[in-house]
């Protein structure tokens, strides 16, 4: 395949590094527990897969060309981002009332909820959560399937198959953001310390739940 590997790993590379969606539920799930936050990794590239197949086979192409379906699938992530982040903003606030009342227990302070079940069950739960939270955030953005269809075939070779190459394209892509997001996880995992403080804590919640709630307003106002 006689493609400018530098120059599609560079706008890969690029495409990650600046902050969306997936890099905030990432973080979010990282500082919560750093299988929650490779589990919420492996959820968001799971979803580009999925943008990935449908670039692939022309369902994207489908999708960009009819304003219904964008726009409802724009809508959606929209509606999930702002849900994500509205949960976020009343466990904090929850967990407020909690402390001025002397109700507050460490297990609360760290989930905002009720103490989860301990064991095997906790972590099937985390991990759950977190990837359930990657996958819709990253399948529910049609910027990502954009990027498939305006992106990647500006390094497609004329001479062969570009449904293939798109495939083998997308494949390093989502390798290099398993790795980019693991190295993300491993970093953000050392704020779980500072976040163990009940007031640092809500005060993230806060404010990466309005941000979520941004970005998501942002994305259906787009």
């Amino acid at each position: 395949m006689s493609v400018d590997l530098v120059g599609f790993l560079g706008v890969v590379l690029v495409a990650y590094v600046v902050p969306g969606p997936d890099f905030l539920v990432v973080v979010r799930s990282a500082t919560d527990h750093p299988a929650k936050g490779r589990a919420a990794a492996l959820g968001a590239q799971s979803g580009l897969c999925v943008h990935m197949l449908a670039a692939a086979i022309g369902l994207s192409v489908l999708a960009a060309r009819s304003p219904v379906i964008y726009d409802a699938i724009k809508l959606l992530g929209a509606a999930y981002l702002v849900c994500l982040g509205v949960r976020a903003v009343l466990a904090a606030r929850r967990s407020a009332r909690r402390r001025r009342a002397g109700h507050e227990t460490p297990a609360h302070a760290q989930g905002f909820d009720a103490p989860p079940p301990a064991g095997d069950d906790t972590a099937r739960s985390r991990w759950r959560s977190g990837f359930t939270q990657g996958f819709l955030t990253n399948v529910l953005n049609p910027k990502a399937a954009l990027f498939f269809l305006s992106v990647l075939p500006q390094f497609v070779h004329g001479d062969a198959s570009p449904a293939r190459q798109i495939f083998l394209l997308g494949i390093l892509d989502v390798l290099l953001g398993v790795a980019y997001w693991f190295a993300l996880v491993t970093l953000a995992a050392r704020l779980h310390t500072l976040l163990a403080r009940p007031k640092i804590r809500r005060r993230w919640e806060v404010t990466t739940g309005w941000l979520l709630i941004g970005i998501g307003v942002g994305i259906a106002a787009a």
